[in-house]
């Protein structure tokens, strides 16, 4: 028996459909290489970013040198915390010199002048919360090394009869040389 022919109207319909999605099935195929040329290195880069290892609340790789600074720097912070003058001096190098990041000499500090500032302005403190991210550790024309860090610094101060507390949130960097088995702090207290 014969088949009835498919009118003219069926037929392209039902192979235009076929080359319709032959078509959409070619372009998807297209999409998805093309974004696989460009997901993939950025998949690469990312996992290698990502393996670096970084000491915990730091921007910093995790090296023994750099975790070695930290902890020192650390000390260097809970000894602000707790107020403690005679430790904090103890971490500061005899060359210690501050410029006070400016051109005015008034507010420049060598290590007399560091003493004589946490024995009467920073002893006026009656609670200290000192907080810092660190971000970078550089090497500098010292032989030592520059921490730069972002601190919150909470702090209460006498006013009158009541206590105030004020908060102040900057960047600063400490610069550091090697002292025995340990560090010295050269500048930014």
């Amino acid at each position: 028996m014969k088949q009835p022919r498919m009118s003219l109207s069926k037929w392209t319909r039902r192979h235009s459909a076929a080359a319709y999605r032959c078509v959409a099935d070619r372009w998807r195929a297209d999409r998805w290489r093309g974004a696989l040329r460009f997901l993939l290195p950025v998949a690469i880069v990312a996992t290698t970013a990502c393996s670096q290892q970084l000491i915990p609340n730091t921007d910093l790789e995790d090296t023994e040198e750099n975790r070695s600074l930290v902890e020192f720097c650390e000390l260097y912070r809970h000894a602000v915390e707790h107020r403690d003058i005679d430790k904090l001096l103890s971490f500061a190098h005899a060359d210690y010199y501050e410029d006070g990041g400016n051109v005015d000499a008034t507010d420049d500090l060598d290590y007399a002048g560091l003493k004589a500032y946490l024995e009467s302005e920073f002893v006026r403190a009656r609670a200290i919360r000192y907080e810092i991210h660190y971000r970078q550790i550089a090497r500098n024309e010292r032989n030592g090394w520059d921490i730069a860090y972002t601190y919150s610094a909470s702090y209460k101060l006498p006013d009158g009869e009541r206590e105030v507390w004020h908060r102040e949130v900057a960047d600063n960097q400490l610069v550091l040389v090697a002292s025995g088995e340990s560090y010295k702090i050269l500048a930014g207290m």
